[in-house]
């Protein structure tokens, strides 16, 4: 059975989201370039997590920096903006969601020209961490505007083009900053985000409408302090496993403290009068369906298309820029099915467990197909990459609308940072456990004299006229961690679906516990 989105309530009033008392919504005449808007902003957003990538070499020149500075360069942004989703969320919907979306222009536009005019390593990565605080708004802030503006049938296109962007920004990173770098210095990565920046900045605030919780409350301080301490904690263990050592003191207490500081979170949230996170949502079979599925679906999926990116690279020869141009159709796929329609409509008609089983079974079989396919050519690697697409066309406007449709309206900055979150722990973990599978893999099949190279660069080098030994190694050990990852996404997108089908079967027979969330139709 299909879950639509209920409209959204009126300013000032607050209910089941769906209520047949409350009046139709009044659409905005302005409301799909209020989206372009949205879009555009969350664009740059994603695009901030990938375009370092191809200016790793010209940073560590320039800069003169250590490894430990170039990985702090690329994971402060990743580690920040994890961090604090959820108190983004929540202050969005507190102070107002337009509100929200301005300061977090402005807040990535000036570290966008701190990191563009940076002369040091240290400067780069604070400059970076800043860039994370105003990612963490816009995420949210961005998403939480597009429930309020859009409702119905319009809202699953809409969450569609939204998902979409973000699928265009992962894989347009590389190529954009690989023009950028061969034609102006390395600082034009950032700075190019200002003018981008001020034009979202003038335009949201002409045209985004104002929407805000109308129950608001006081800032829950404490809830904040052990959010963004246990979330940051537990992220940075994650990024950190594969280098130090998932046994290591450092990987395991600070996951241990990550883990204690969130639990003293949820027993803080039940007790405070004004929760930033409502405990009660997690009543709701639907949202916690909908949740394991966001970390299932982008463990698998992110993670396999990390390593996608290594066997573009590593094994077929081509450059980061060059990979990210190979990989544009997965990209443009899932953008033309979402902005023609053409996604939301089969959502509709499937209904959203449905989808997202058929759209991870899609991805499964792309990812299968580019592993397993004829290496020669790029006919084979087009072909697995549009299936891919079509998968993520159907399957990730369906689990953010998951959701977003399990809670009431007027907590949308919530539910997006409950989303964002999740899709960050999951996309970590996927990088991280799939990475492991690729290195265990490797180093087994390394000659003994090889064993202590601790990279398939440093093998290869190491290796000197027995090179293509390593180079198949490692092409076996890439095979084997995207085996594993097509049958984790297929696993995660079967086992969500199975979740989300359960709870709206139990909804629909009355067994369904409240919140005010929406009820299945």
């Amino acid at each position: 059975m299909s879950i639509d989105p209920a409209p959204v309530a009126p300013a000032g009033a607050v209910g089941r989201a769906g209520d047949p008392s409350e009046r139709p919504p009044r659409r905005s005449p302005t409301r799909w370039l209020i989206l372009a808007v949205l879009c555009l902003a969350q664009l740059v957003v994603v695009l901030d997590n990938t375009v370092l990538t191809v200016a790793v070499p010209v940073l560590t020149a320039e800069l003169d920096a250590s490894t430990a500075q170039v990985q702090w360069m690329i994971n402060a942004y990743a580690l920040v903006l994890s961090g604090l989703l959820l108190t983004a969320g929540s202050a969005a919907d507190r102070y107002g969601r337009r509100r929200m979306l301005l300061v977090g222009l402005v807040l990535f536009g000036l570290g966008s020209l701190a990191a563009g005019l940076a002369r040091t390593g240290e400067q780069l990565i604070a400059a970076r961490a800043g860039m994370g605080i105003g990612g963490a708004l816009l995420v949210t802030a961005t998403l939480a505007v597009a429930m309020q503006v859009f409702h119905g049938a319009e809202r699953s296109r809409a969450i569609g083009i939204w998902a979409a962007t973000s699928a265009l920004g992962f894989a347009a990173g590389p190529p954009i900053g690989g023009a950028v770098l061969a034609h102006l210095p390395w600082g034009a990565i950032f700075l190019m985000n200002v003018p981008i920046v001020l034009v979202c900045l003038v335009a949201g605030r002409a045209l985004v409408p104002e929407s805000r919780d109308p129950a608001g409350g006081r800032l829950d301080l404490g809830g904040v302090v052990l959010s963004i301490a246990g979330l940051t904690a537990v992220v940075w263990s994650i990024i950190a496993g594969p280098e130090r050592g998932w046994t290591s003191v450092e990987v395991l207490g600070a996951a241990a403290a990550g883990l204690l500081l969130l639990a003293l979170f949820v027993h803080w949230e039940r007790r405070v009068a004004d929760p930033m996170l409502d405990m009660a949502f997690f009543r709701d079979r639907r949202f916690v369906g909908a949740v394991s599925g966001v970390v299932l679906i982008t463990f698998g999926a992110t993670g396999a298309l990390f390593l996608l990116t290594q066997q573009l690279q590593f094994v077929r020869g081509y450059s980061a820029w060059e990979a990210g141009l190979r990989m544009a159709p997965f990209a443009l796929s899932i953008v033309l099915l979402n902005v023609s329609g053409a996604a939301a409509l089969a959502i509709r008609r499937l209904g959203l467990p449905a989808a997202i089983a058929v759209g991870m079974s899609l991805l499964a079989g792309g990812l299968a197909l580019v592993t397993h396919g004829p290496s020669e050519g790029y006919a084979g690697l087009l072909a697995g990459l549009l299936v891919m697409g079509t998968g993520c066309a159907l399957a990730n406007p369906a689990i953010v609308e998951a959701v977003m449709s399990a809670i009431p309206t007027e907590k949308a900055g919530a539910g997006a940072g409950v989303d964002g979150t999740m899709t960050e722990v999951g996309s970590s973990l996927g990088i991280a456990v799939l990475g492991a599978v690729l290195n265990a893999r490797f180093t087994a099949l390394l000659p003994a004299a090889l064993a202590g190279a601790g990279s398939f660069p440093a093998a290869l080098a190491a290796a000197g006229p027995d090179g293509e030994t390593v180079t198949a190694a490692f092409a076996d050990a890439l095979s084997t961690g995207q085996t594993v990852g097509a049958v984790a996404v297929l696993a995660g997108g079967l086992v969500a679906a199975g979740l989300l089908h359960r709870a709206e079967r139990l909804g629909a027979s009355g067994q369904e516990g409240g919140c005010g969330s929406t009820s299945p139709r």
